[in-house]
């Protein structure tokens, strides 16, 4: 992805969510970009997705399953080169390990941890779009979707 041009207005909806703090609904119109994907980033897009779980699962408590999906995740987006498709994520991976250093040092993995409102990761593009979807459209779409 060389300019703004390319990127995927589900790609961006899910960035504006989950920096809004909306980790389950950036997972869900990110969940339908990736089904879609059948080449190389769509392991890129899965990354996206279990840190964005992963992120919900700390917020709500659930030690173990944030512990699992921040190293599945971390993995998954450790084949690409960064920047990838816009996205610094070598700079976003400094922000989650200072984000889950608590929880991850933590020898119980039980012990509940709250995270740091102030140390919750951002998604930021270069280039930067030259606009931003409304991410309601896409979770309409999900809503309308046959089961």
């Amino acid at each position: 992805m060389d300019t703004d041009a390319d990127y995927d207005p589900r790609y961006l909806a899910g960035i504006v969510l989950f920096n809004r703090g909306d980790y389950f609904e950036a997972h869900e119109v990110w969940e339908q970009l990736w089904m879609e994907r059948a080449g190389p980033d769509k392991k890129f897009y899965q990354g996206l997705i279990q840190a964005a779980v992963a992120l919900c699962h700390f917020c709500n408590g659930n030690v173990r399953g944030a512990r699992k999906l921040y190293q599945s995740s971390r993995d998954y987006m450790s084949r690409f080169g960064s920047p990838f498709a816009g996205l610094d994520h070598a700079a976003f991976w400094e922000q989650m390990a200072a984000c889950f250093a608590e929880l991850l040092a933590a020898p119980d993995v039980e012990r509940r941890v709250e995270p740091d409102e102030k140390l919750l990761p951002t998604l930021t593009l270069s280039p930067a779009p030259a606009e931003w979807p409304d991410p309601r459209v896409f979770l309409e779409q999900e809503e309308e979707r046959p089961e």
